[in-house]
């Protein structure tokens, strides 16, 4: 693949991992403004949560939209090398993105695990958090972080001397 060619790829998954990110950060303020739509997903605790401190919820999730949203905007600023100290955020950006595929791959897949019924939890679980785990929330951070770390290994500089 060319140099431009990677270049190309590299920006377009860095998009999609900026997507994904808005995403995650989108649903955090809509919960953070009161909004109640496939927040059981997350697990009843946060139903609860929003239902007995909504001023608290909401300003903790309205942090957590933040941070999710610089996140996911970060990595495209630097993709276009529009930041000082760039390996500096290049590097925050490997870290993170691997976390993300860590995070979001054993949660999609522990609890995908649960749903078909290869791993029993002792007390039971949420079937409404698993399901959102399973299928939308934890696949939703494995793809960002995927996309993000692909995008940054084909932006790498190449290490190759010329002899």
């Amino acid at each position: 693949m060319t140099s431009a060619r990677k270049l190309t790829f590299s920006r377009f998954l860095v998009w999609l991992a900026c997507l994904a990110g808005t995403v995650h950060a989108g649903f955090s303020l809509y919960w953070a403004l009161g909004g109640q739509g496939l927040l059981a997903t997350v697990g009843q605790w946060a139903v609860q949560l929003s239902a007995d401190a909504p001023l608290e919820a909401g300003l903790v999730l309205g942090v957590v939209a933040a941070g999710k949203l610089l996140a996911a905007a970060i990595p495209v600023v630097v993709a276009y090398e529009r930041t000082p100290r760039q390996r500096f955020w290049r590097a925050v950006s490997w870290a993170g993105g691997l976390l993300l595929v860590t995070y979001g791959g054993v949660n999609t897949i522990v609890s995908g695990a649960v749903l078909g019924g290869v791993i029993r939890p002792e007390g039971g679980y949420d079937l409404n958090a698993m399901i959102g785990h399973a299928w939308l929330w934890d696949p939703l951070f494995f793809l960002w972080g995927s996309a993000l770390v692909l995008s940054l290994w084909y932006s790498r500089k190449s290490s190759t001397a010329v002899t």
